[in-house]
This record gives C-alpha cells, structure tokens and sequence, in this order.
C-alpha cells in the first residue's frame, strides 16, 4: 500500500519575522502551516497568505497574479470568510484594528 505525504510548503523569508512580532502583540495567537498562517484575536480568525515584498507590482502596489498559486486566487475570490495576501506584518495589523506595533 502506497501512502503519499505532504512535503511542508516552502516559508516565504519574511514570514519568521511577521510571525515573531505577531506573537509579541497582546491578545494574538498565531497559529503556522494554515496556508500561511492563522490569527486569532478578539474572538476572530483571520487567514493571511505571506508573500515576500519582491512579489508586489510597483506600479500597483498589489501582488502580482504570477505569483500566486491558482488556489490562492481562487481562494480571494470564493472564500466567504476572510484571507487576505499579504507581505507585511503592518496590512495584518490594519486588518486586525491594531496601529502599528
């Protein structure tokens, strides 16, 4: 019998930093390996995917659509709850009501 296991995703390198000064914040737990990461506060759940900055146009300002895996674009557009992609610690902030930590 033949079992297929998942080989862990590759971390993009600014997530062990946003991570880290997450966990430094009162009040936020951060749980890794959720497609990035999973953050509670206040009761709520929030699921962010972490980019690396050199993923962001700059003409837009706004990841760009190569960098991106089809199931995370399907993700931003059918999930009913909240995902967001992001290559900050302060856009989690901002979602999380926080001012800058």
């Amino acid at each position: 019998m033949s079992h297929k296991h998942r080989t862990a995703a590759r971390c993009d390198e600014n997530q062990p930093e946003i991570v880290s000064t997450l966990r430094a914040v009162p009040g936020i737990t951060v749980q890794v390996g959720m497609d990035d990461i999973l953050v509670g506060y206040k009761g709520r759940n929030y699921w962010f995917e972490i980019k690396t900055p050199d993923c962001v146009s700059r003409k837009t300002g706004t990841i760009v659509d190569s960098a991106k895996k089809a199931s995370q674009i399907k993700l931003e557009h059918e999930w009913k709850g909240q995902y967001r992609i992001v290559w900050n610690v302060d856009q989690i902030l901002m979602d999380l009501g926080i001012a800058a930590y």
